[in-house]
């Protein structure tokens, strides 16, 4: 309870705004601040504002608060430190909160660890988390994230993506993969990043060591789910496989039902490559991407589609359109989330639809797998 108090002293009142409350069951003062004498009080309330302030403080909020809630309801903090253990006593805070700290800033505003600290003062981050000022040194940050090996990033990544998946219900029916390197300022000499090597920049940066990245996202809303760092040196097509396999092995413990045959994969055309075709044959992914005649395995139903549709010419009806697709033509394949039905002008294929093919590219005039490409040329040469 509140109210006003005044207090005589050598003869003049001055007044407090006192707030009583039950200690022990008997009234107590537990907290007053000063008002000022009663001229000084009239002299405030007949000001037409509420006057300056002495200090202000402006600290960013609304991006912190969000991101800061959403590492939250994901749990990244305690997942991490599921996996990883727990740390020493004397250390200023667990490697799970240096993880999750670090995705907050570049989120919200990236910046190097070393400038971290600055950065956190100016934010309202001490809200929720509040830390020693040793435990925000850029070496700390270090040496928290050299706790983490290989195996036990793979590991957290899985739970972490399996538990968005649950929490927010993204719809995994339609799968893109990608992948690209980008070029760092990794010292040549420097033999403890082995991950940053010479090879074909996509930047245009030979001066520099690039690392590869593969990555997997939903089409619903370009969720990631599937993360792939790999040596610089070493071409995308190779790492197909890699992420195919982790894919099939990570959402098969969420469709134990066989929904997980539902999942479609679109791809483009830097991933052919025979082997990388055998390895989908022995997948329940469906897939979208180029599939010239010359890669398909052997084994595959394609294969002898593609073999009985060689030999004989198709029929007008049944011929590909020569003109390119359009843009939103292409936008609708891309958008594709449920397994493809398709039939080629082989009789065979015609009577039993595959549910699992690919679809052509543009650069082939999107002709069927069999059909003889629109440029010969052009579909020779290896991608």
């Amino acid at each position: 309870m509140a109210f006003i108090v005044g207090k005589k002293q050598d003869g003049k009142t001055y007044y407090y705004l006192a707030e009583s409350a039950r200690v022990d069951g008997k009234p107590r003062i537990v907290s007053q601040r000063y008002l000022g004498s009663a001229e000084e009080i009239a002299a405030r309330l007949s000001e037409s504002g509420p006057g300056e302030p002495d200090r202000s403080r402006h600290l960013a909020f609304g991006d912190v608060a969000a991101t800061f809630d959403m590492l939250r309801r994901l749990r990244v903090a305690e997942i991490v430190d599921e996996v990883v253990g727990s740390r020493r006593v004397d250390a200023g805070a667990s490697v799970g909160t240096y993880i999750a700290l670090a995705a907050l800033n570049r989120v919200v505003d990236p910046c190097s660890k070393l400038a971290f600290s600055d950065w956190w003062h100016k934010t309202a981050g001490d809200r929720w988390l509040r830390l020693p000022a040793g435990a925000l040194d850029h070496r700390r940050f270090w040496d928290a994230m050299d706790q983490v090996s290989q195996a036990q990033l793979e590991e957290i990544e899985r739970r972490v993506v399996e538990g968005m998946v649950e929490t927010f219900g993204v719809d995994l029916s339609g799968l893109v993969l990608d992948m690209t390197n980008f070029a760092t300022w990794i010292d040549s000499a420097n033999e403890r990043a082995p991950i940053a090597q010479r090879g074909h920049s996509k930047q245009k940066r030979s001066d520099l060591r690039i690392c590869g990245l593969g990555l997997v996202v939903s089409t619903d809303g370009g969720v990631p789910l599937v993360s792939l760092a790999y040596p610089g040196n070493r071409p995308d097509v190779t790492q197909f496989a890699t992420m195919v396999n982790e894919l099939v092995a990570r959402f098969g413990t969420l469709y134990p039902d066989g929904k997980g045959e539902r999942l479609t994969l679109v791809y483009d055309a830097g991933q052919n490559s025979g082997d990388n075709y055998e390895t989908l044959d022995h997948t329940p992914l469906h897939f979208v991407g180029s599939l010239p005649p010359r890669i398909i395995p052997s084994s595959s139903p394609q294969q002898r589609t593609a073999t009985k549709s060689s030999t004989s010419r198709p029929s007008r009806a049944s011929r590909p359109s020569r003109r390119p697709r359009s843009s939103s033509a292409n936008s609708a394949v891309l958008s594709a989330v449920t397994p493809m039905d398709c039939t080629t002008s082989s009789r065979e294929a015609s009577t039993r639809p595959s549910p699992r093919c690919a679809a052509s590219s543009p650069r082939s005039n999107h002709a069927s797998p069999g059909a003889t490409p629109a440029n010969p040329r052009r579909e020779s040469r290896p991608r």
